[in-house]
């Protein structure tokens, strides 16, 4: 297998998990520069939320910030994402190898004529038809729990707690 950081890639799919940080990366993709109050424009969050955002994507080296006077600026750093591209590539190989020799078998099948019927029932009991819609699962029948009139969600209440006492006496100093 090829020998990647892992711990740089945990990283980098981490940041890159969440729709946000996704969002960021992409609006820095299309300009060389922005500032931190630029980026936070679009997004219904406070800019501390975002700073979190923008310190998880610095931490996984996916973008640089840069400070002038009081503007921070942050760019895009796609070098990590070259990395996990790599990554991803070296499956999608072993996947396309994978499906293209299913793929030859199941031609190879289909040249030989009809599968014999004690195969094609096992393959129908095992394996569900590529074409049929999956159908919804069918509702419960699970009965309905029996409900106080004092609680409408069924779970049992503990005794209510009293008012506060009066307070006690004053310390002494």
């Amino acid at each position: 297998m090829v020998n990647y950081k892992s711990h740089h890639l945990d990283g980098i799919f981490a940041a890159l998990s969440d729709p946000t940080r996704r969002a960021v990366l992409a609006r820095l993709s299309e300009a060389p520069e922005l500032s931190v109050t630029a980026l936070a424009a679009p997004f219904a969050m406070s800019l501390p939320a975002v700073l979190k955002h923008l310190d998880v994507l610095e931490v996984a080296d996916l973008i640089r910030r840069s400070k002038s006077g009081r503007t921070v600026s942050c760019r895009l750093n796609a070098a990590p994402l070259q990395e996990a591209q790599r990554w991803l590539a070296h499956y999608e190989r072993f996947w396309s190898d994978r499906l293209d020799a299913l793929a030859r078998y199941l031609a190879e099948e289909a040249s030989e004529g009809p599968l014999p019927t004690l195969t094609r029932a096992r393959y129908a009991t095992t394996n569900p038809t590529p074409n049929v819609e999956p159908q919804p699962c069918p509702p419960t029948l699970n009965p309905p729990r029996a409900q106080s009139p004092a609680s409408p969600s069924g779970a049992s209440s503990g005794r209510r707690r009293r008012a506060a006492s009066a307070p006690g006496p004053a310390r002494k100093r």
